[in-house]
């Protein structure tokens, strides 16, 4: 079940945060990195994310199997790009659940929160060196844009690639 995520759901959350990139980003972040990443650190952030006022624009949900979080995923205005542009910041599944449908569910869900609030396309970036993501979303529909980028707010390199789909 796909719903908005709700304050209680932080916990879950920071849990599938952690997980997912623990296991995405092995071999392409620093391991003593992917290591030290705490889900309780992670819930705070959450939480703290989920106790402001969002907004009208932005959404946050989750993917809920057996009355506990299994992914999650973010959009809201293009944080770079044109106006009538929305962005899908975030979308992660528990490495269990990958392949079963639910990052589909996910991400067509936001597309359309998207299109609800008012955005002709939407545009995300990924991890150039993630090729099962990017599979994913060329396989929803997704095409690689001009844009790549290499940011560092961890204290090391990561190289990224735009990717854009007309929302109807």
């Amino acid at each position: 079940m796909i719903r908005a995520a709700r304050q209680a759901d932080a916990e879950g959350i920071g849990t599938v945060h952690v997980r997912s990139w623990q296991a995405v980003y092995h071999g392409h972040f620093p391991q003593d990195f992917l290591d030290r990443l705490d889900p309780a650190e992670r819930a705070k952030g959450w939480r703290a994310y989920l106790g402001k006022e969002m907004g009208e624009r932005e959404s946050l949900l989750v993917s809920e199997v057996d009355g506990g979080i299994a992914g999650f995923a973010s959009s809201g205005p293009a944080r770079e790009g044109e106006d009538d542009e929305g962005e899908v910041r975030a979308i992660y599944l528990l490495p269990e659940y990958w392949g079963r449908g639910l990052g589909s569910e996910l991400m067509a869900a936001s597309l359309r929160e998207l299109a609800q609030a008012g955005f002709t396309k939407a545009m995300l970036w990924v991890l150039e060196a993630n090729l099962g993501a990017r599979s994913f979303y060329e396989a929803t529909g997704w095409s690689l844009a001009d844009g790549a980028r290499i940011i560092e707010p961890f204290g090391f390199p990561i190289p990224e690639l735009r990717y854009l789909i007309a929302l109807a």
